[in-house]
């Protein structure tokens, strides 16, 4: 099954993958090998005080929201995986 890869933007809402670790991108670096690390700053408050924000390789990441728009299916689309080979098959014939 392929997924598209949504690559996170400056004030995306994002998780990270491995931790769960979720918040607001607030800065991307790319580095000359193609290595791409997004800052990520909680939106959360511990003991009143921001919690520091974390860095994480960028295909790690899943974009939750942009521009206040959540990403990911149409609600109103219908779902479920499909099988490609579904659409090769030819009609019984009698």
């Amino acid at each position: 099954m392929e997924m598209s890869v949504v690559l996170p933007q400056l004030g995306d809402t994002v998780k990270d993958s491995i931790s769960g670790f979720e918040g607001v991108v607030i800065g991307i670096t790319e580095w000359i090998y193609g290595c791409r690390r997004c800052g990520v700053q909680p939106k959360i408050l511990h003991d009143g005080k921001p919690i520091p924000a974390e860095w994480f390789d960028s295909p790690q990441l899943h974009v939750i929201e942009r521009n206040g728009e959540p990403i990911g299916k149409d609600p109103k689309a219908p779902g479920g995986p499909r099988d490609d080979r579904a659409s090769a098959r030819k009609d019984p014939t009698r």
